[in-house]
């Protein structure tokens, strides 16, 4: 690797006095910045990677295994990004060393059939081809980073709580998603009891970055991109405490900070949906400044109104005995569906509410917030009276599921047997699972549009130079309904991974 010490060793003080402020005569709200109104820079760097969740710090890592001069850029005090809050699960499958130590069988063909069919008409099908084709060999890297996994496996629903580190982390088990691929477990979790794997996952993605000689800069906020006549990408506006600093890249610029969940404007302009939600999930940063950085030169913007919304309704798993109606009084889902499928449901198709309906033995055992129960009645037909249904629409509802359930069936939505019975047995309880009353997580999954290597695309197809993009700033693998939890993070490291080395290679500007 380059002897790039001189560059390292500059302080963020150092950034802020020792180099001076720079002329740029550009307006201060522009959205881009011209070359030509740069008078000087006041630092240099071939890969500049602008955000520190999991997508930055993949891509700074394998920049600098490169052989390039890499920084990285953080708008907040510190790093982590959205990563660091999640479960830390990478979806995974095709045959991980995970999997094989625990002699669960799956193929890469079994995973792609799941990505393609389970979720979003017309998935972007190149990008999940290489995703599951490179899966087995992506975990190892993991590994070879210091995250630590256990041979342990789960088979029960939701995030382990304990130190199990193989389950399965999505809609697989439930219809239609098991008739359409074999299920296998590919949740691929950091062995820490708790929901701490997120920590865990970015404090080795970090470590690492550090023992590289990655430079990092904390509180150093982008703000615009520069770019040359030819639209070639030649730095970025930052500033921190205040003061407004350009940095110039030789070779590219990654962008990898985030969604836009805490723009609220941008929410309700792109993605009105999800601006109901009642939780945004996401750092503080993910204000959308990437996204912007890159249409403000050119970049075409996807599936902007795509993310995920999460009605969790289990652990425990004994709810899923009730059944979910909408306003009408009529279910619309498998109650086991994973818990993004269900509230992209209710947040997308039923105008974000529903409500989960249980009897004696499946209401909620132990108190609980995160859904609160808004009528408790004797009767089904109290039940609906309360929650005003059209009249009899709930009691047919129930009546049909009663009659089948008996049976073992559900003809609707075939829910599987280990959860299916009739409801039977007072006190009867609704649970409001509406958007904007329950606790609903949200995170936005819009962003630019990019080629396998992360190389930003303008409307018209065509490559911007110098600029790539990961992580929700870019539109990955992850879309609505979202179908597995670790679809994110693993789409952050792997397509993150991949735009550090494009970065890197690069010719590097005169």
């Amino acid at each position: 690797m380059p002897d790039d010490s001189g560059e390292h060793a500059v302080t963020r003080r150092g950034l802020l006095g020792a180099l001076g402020a720079t002329a740029v005569t550009a307006a201060a709200g522009a959205a881009a910045t011209p070359r030509s109104a740069v008078k000087s820079w006041d630092l240099r760097t071939d890969v500049l990677v602008v955000g520190s969740g999991a997508a930055g710090v993949s891509a700074a890592i394998e920049a600098r295994r490169a052989d390039a001069r890499v920084m990285l850029i953080e708008s907040l005090p510190r790093f982590g990004g959205s990563s660091a809050m999640s479960g830390g699960v990478v979806y995974a499958g095709g045959g991980t060393a995970l999997q094989k130590a625990l002699n669960v069988e799956d193929s890469v063909e079994q995973m792609y059939r799941f990505l393609t069919l389970a979720g979003t008409l017309h998935p972007p099908h190149e990008k999940i081809q290489l995703y599951c084709e490179g899966s087995a060999g992506h975990f190892d890297w993991l590994v070879e980073q210091g995250i630590r996994y256990t041979d342990k496996l789960t088979l029960a629903k939701g995030l382990p709580m304990g130190d199990e580190s193989l389950y399965f982390s999505g809609t697989e088990q439930a219809w239609p998603a098991r008739d359409l691929a074999q299920p296998a477990p590919r949740g691929h979790v950091p062995g820490i009891p708790g929901m701490n794997g997120g920590r865990h996952l970015m404090e080795a993605l970090l470590s690492r970055v550090a023992a590289l000689g990655v430079t990092m800069r904390a509180g150093v906020a982008a703000h615009r991109l520069v770019t040359e006549s030819d639209g070639r990408i030649a730095g970025v506006i930052v500033s921190s405490d205040g003061e407004q600093r350009a940095i110039a890249v030789q070779r590219g610029v990654v962008l990898a900070c985030g969604g836009f969940i805490h723009n609220r404007e941008m929410m309700r302009q792109y993605a009105p949906q999800l601006y109901e939600c009642s939780v945004p999930w996401g750092n503080a940063g993910d204000l959308g400044a990437g996204i912007n950085m890159g249409i403000a030169v050119g970049a075409a913007a996807l599936r902007m109104n795509e993310g995920f919304a999460i009605a969790p309704i289990y652990p425990p798993e004994s709810v899923l005995s009730g059944i979910v109606v909408n306003a009408s009084g009529q279910r619309f889902i498998s109650e086991e569906s994973y818990h993004g499928v269900l509230g992209d449901a209710i947040a997308y198709h039923q105008k974000g509410r529903a409500w989960l309906i249980t009897d004696r033995d499946s209401s909620y055992a132990f108190h609980q917030d995160n859904f609160l129960p808004v009528a408790e009645a004797s009767t089904i037909g109290d039940i609906a009276s309360r929650l005003e249904f059209p009249r009899g629409a709930l009691q047919q509802t129930v009546a049909y599921y009663n009659l089948h359930a008996a049976n073992g069936d559900d003809p609707m939505f075939r829910k599987s047997r280990l959860y299916l019975r009739p409801l039977q047995g007072p006190p009867y309880k609704a649970w409001d699972l509406s958007t904007s009353r329950a606790f609903f997580p949200a995170h936005t999954f819009g962003g630019l549009h990019t080629g396998t290597d992360g190389q930003v695309l303008s409307s018209f197809g065509e490559v911007i130079p110098g600029l790539y993009a990961a992580g929700r700033n870019s539109a990955g693998i992850p879309t609505a309904p979202y179908i597995a939890s670790g679809l994110s993070v693993g789409d952050c490291t792997f397509f993150g991974r991949r735009a550090g080395r494009a970065a890197a290679r690069m010719r590097t500007l005169g």
